[in-house]
């Protein structure tokens, strides 16, 4: 049984360098967020695009939405992960989030949706690694590529379809707050049919964007 288990953990590492390093080059084949997305809504919408297919508009404001310090993070944003903390320690329930772009990248690409402390350890490990070894150019074109964006729709070039009929590289500064504003929760949001809150995020993130920088 102890022979079984180390060769079963073996594979699994030697699995997940694999995986890790194709991702250097590609995009998943399918997340287990999609896989979830297809069965309950019975369609996957997705379109897989290059990072420089994406357009800035879009990469300006899911940054200026998500993580305004994506460049200058080593995946962590500890100062916002001690603010979500002290707010849900004061609610008593998960109200608010600290993950990074990276930290969801990981959890997007790797693992499952949930709150456990094991998934947020492993979602830990590989936050670091692919800091390392992917970079931010390939961690961003990943999350952009994989992020539900819709009930059934994952991916801003998908999103971008869905709500504009365009790609996502001709959005302008205004389409692209849109999308953008409906995360972290683009199963209630509609871009097509905005909420007074939704139409404040808009507002607000169409400020913010003046001031990201992309590298």
């Amino acid at each position: 049984m102890w022979k079984f288990i180390k060769k079963l953990f073996f594979i699994l590492i030697i699995a997940n360098i694999i995986f890790i390093i194709y991702g250097i080059f590609f995009n998943p084949p399918i997340t287990w967020t999609q896989l979830g997305g297809l069965i309950k809504y019975g369609k996957l919408h997705r379109d897989y695009i290059s990072y420089d297919e994406m357009g800035n508009n879009v990469k300006k404001a899911v940054i200026a939405s998500e993580d305004q310090l994506f460049f200058k993070h080593n995946g962590f944003d500890y100062k916002q992960i001690e603010k979500a903390m002290k707010k849900n320690d004061k609610k008593g329930k998960v109200v608010r989030g600290g993950s990074t772009i990276s930290q969801q990248t990981a959890k997007n690409i790797f693992l499952w949706q949930g709150r456990s402390w094991f998934r947020k350890g492993l979602e830990a490990v590989y936050t670091f690694i692919i800091e390392k070894i992917w970079g931010k150019d390939v961690i961003l074109e990943r999350y952009l590529n994989s992020i539900e964006m819709g009930q059934g729709v994952f991916g801003v070039e998908a999103a971008s379809q869905y709500y504009f009929n365009k790609p996502a590289k001709d959005l302008n500064k205004s389409e692209a707050a849109w999308i953008a504003a409906v995360l972290p929760n683009p199963k209630k949001y509609d871009p097509k049919n905005p909420s007074a809150y939704l139409r404040k995020k808009h507002s607000w993130i169409m400020r913010q964007m003046n001031n990201i920088v992309l590298k």
